[in-house]
């Protein structure tokens, strides 16, 4: 006991307070991935319920409200809704851009060997529910909605594995994972080339030249967050009127980030050596030189952390508690009937989802590792792999997402009602394949260890 405190002791740790013993939990909770999916879910019941209810017409004036600015002539108001959807949901994009670089720069996808598979079986799971949806509703007033079933919701179906425990082998977990990234990919290619509409060439010119600039910054060493917080709503602000969703800045933001870190981890360590022989000099007593040295290694320790890993830290908890539960709040409330599950669109959105996300994954993947472009990872099994297509089908946010951009009511409620309808049975049912196909749980050493 006595060793165990004093190496301890010797690990210094900043000062805490009362109110640590209160937060310390909820930030262990909120850096959990698969909680957000626990929070997304009540939002969306709470959406639904207050939806069917006597307070619906109050729910949905809540996001009619128009809020907006003016400076001189020039005025923007728009609704809540779109402050929603255009504003907080492209932070939500710029997270997304930069796990989509993460995985390109640094994980799976950085190889091709390993990336072949979910690229392939991305591809396969956007195109078969696609196709599916359009060979259902060809040539109707729906069919603008094909891009509807293409996507999958990466924080439920990681909710989903977060069920199953230990019995999750970690190729499922990051094949899963890939696959949701290269199926982002091309949902943002679905909605810059698919529902992008009455081009303004002028405030798209000016977008790229704020792109141009901010490169430029990068380039030059500028490190100023606040420079590059007013380049970020400048482009943004030029997409929102070029008639390319405006989300789609947030993505080249993202991608844009970059993934190494301005001071090296030798010159973090020399600097932090510095600082302590400064500690034991007489130079220390002066509050200004102090000051100084301290702050250095405050900056240092900060700038030794790659700007891609900061910002996806940060924002993650903000956008899985925050963002996403409003989204859902403001997107899910759909007054629904049974009539609506039988509608046309309503059954071609949930057979997308439910039928073509693991037709296409599973006989994409199937094809490319008989033609050899592509290997089944170790552990993997196709029964599991059936398992994980099914949860690929739980296509929630970004299916509603691209469900309010092509569709208008009473198209948008009846596909809504889909999604609702797709992603709960993909879910269940692989929930259901993966605990029939995956191994029993091994118990752990000290749980064996105790029962003697």
């Amino acid at each position: 006991m006595a060793k165990e405190l004093q190496h301890t002791d010797a690990i210094p740790h900043l000062p805490r307070g009362r109110v640590d013993a209160v937060l310390d939990p909820l930030r262990r909770f909120m850096h959990i991935e698969s909680a957000s999916g626990v929070i997304l879910l009540g939002a969306t019941a709470l959406a639904l319920i207050l939806a069917n209810s006597g307070w619906a017409e109050e729910f949905h004036g809540i996001w009619e409200t128009s809020l907006g600015f003016a400076v001189g002539s020039f005025s923007m108001y728009h609704s809540l809704h779109h402050w929603i959807n255009d504003l907080l949901m492209a932070v939500f994009f710029y997270v997304v851009g930069l796990e989509v670089k993460r995985e390109l720069v640094l994980g799976e996808l950085r190889e091709m060997r390993r990336a072949a598979l979910p690229i392939l079986a991305a591809v396969g799971g956007m195109a078969v529910p696609a196709l599916i949806y359009l060979g259902l509703e060809s040539g109707t007033p729906a069919s603008r909605g094909w891009g509807i079933p293409m996507a999958t919701d990466i924080a439920f179906v990681v909710g989903c594995l977060a069920l199953l425990g230990s019995r999750v082998p970690n190729t499922l977990r990051v094949t899963l994972l890939s696959l949701a990234i290269a199926d982002d990919i091309g949902a943002i290619i679905v909605i810059a080339v698919g529902y992008s509409s009455g081009l303004d060439f002028g405030s798209l010119a000016l977008s790229l030249v704020g792109i141009v600039i901010m490169i430029g910054l990068m380039k030059a060493g500028v490190r100023n967050g606040a420079v590059y917080l007013a380049m970020a709503l400048f482009i943004w602000f030029e997409f929102h009127a070029s008639g390319i969703h405006a989300t789609i800045a947030g993505v080249i933001l993202g991608l844009l980030t970059p993934t190494t870190s301005w001071v090296s981890e030798g010159r973090l360590f020399r600097i932090v050596q510095n600082t302590m022989g400064f500690m034991q000099g007489e130079g220390w007593r002066s509050p200004r030189e102090r000051y100084a040295m301290i702050r250095e290694m405050e900056l240092a320790a900060r700038k030794s952390i790659s700007p891609i890993e900061r910002f996806e830290t940060a924002l993650h908890p903000w956008v899985g508690f925050l963002i996403m539960p409003l989204f859902a709040l403001a997107n899910a409330g759909v007054h629904i009937e049974l009539a609506d599950f039988v509608s046309p669109v309503a059954v071609a959105v949930a057979v997308g989802l439910l039928v073509g996300k693991p037709l296409g994954i599973v006989g994409m993947s199937w094809l490319a590792t008989k033609t050899g472009l592509a290997r089944l990872p170790e552990g993997l099994t196709w029964p599991v792999m059936v398992g994980g297509g099914f949860l690929a089908g739980i296509g929630f946010t970004m299916a509603l997402f691209i469900a309010g951009l092509a569709l208008a009511s009473p198209l948008l409620e009846e596909a809504k009602v889909g999604v609702f309808a797709g992603s709960l049975l993909s879910g269940v049912l692989g929930y259901l394949v993966l605990s029939l196909s995956l191994p029993a749980a091994i118990p752990s050493r000290s749980a064996s260890g105790s029962s003697h």
